[in-house]
């Protein structure tokens, strides 16, 4: 017989955990920032910081890079249902909505040495790819040892 640690709050979080999975996940509500949150791979190459962002089914055309106070901000929006297809949804209904459609954001400090005046961004294939610099003045120097 096994000796299991009693603790009063352990019901309270299953069941919590149950009506999320329950309600949200199957009607596809899922509202937590997670489940909004732009996925991103931060990077150090060379003497760049490199971050991708995953935005599938974004237009370029949607998506806003702004670097302010150096902290890079990523805001996209995917358009909501046209009325063609809104129609279908009403003939057909959902079992499963798990797409999103609207506006979300991403935003994440980055570090002192970034160049934020010399960024790029590329956008191709659902990725979009930010390239910082860093600031000349910021880079390591290497000095001459000479003897004494």
């Amino acid at each position: 017989m096994a000796v299991e640690r009693w603790s009063p709050f352990a019901d309270l979080r299953r069941f919590d955990d149950m009506f999320n999975r329950v309600w949200r996940g199957t009607i596809g509500l899922q509202e937590t920032p997670e489940a909004w949150s732009i996925p991103l791979d931060v990077t150090k190459t060379g003497d760049d910081v490199v971050v991708k962002a995953s935005l599938p089914g974004v237009k370029k055309d949607d998506v806003e890079v702004t670097i302010e106070d150096n902290v890079l901000t990523i805001r996209a929006q995917i358009a909501e249902v046209s009325d063609e297809a809104s129609e279908v949804q009403e003939k057909v209904g959902y079992l499963l909505k798990e797409r999103r459609e609207g506006s979300f954001y991403r935003a994440v400090r980055l570090p002192e040495t970034v160049d934020a005046e010399n960024a790029t961004s590329a956008y191709g294939d659902g990725v979009l790819t930010i390239t910082l610099p860093k600031q000349e003045e910021k880079k390591a120097r290497k000095l001459a040892v000479t003897a004494a």
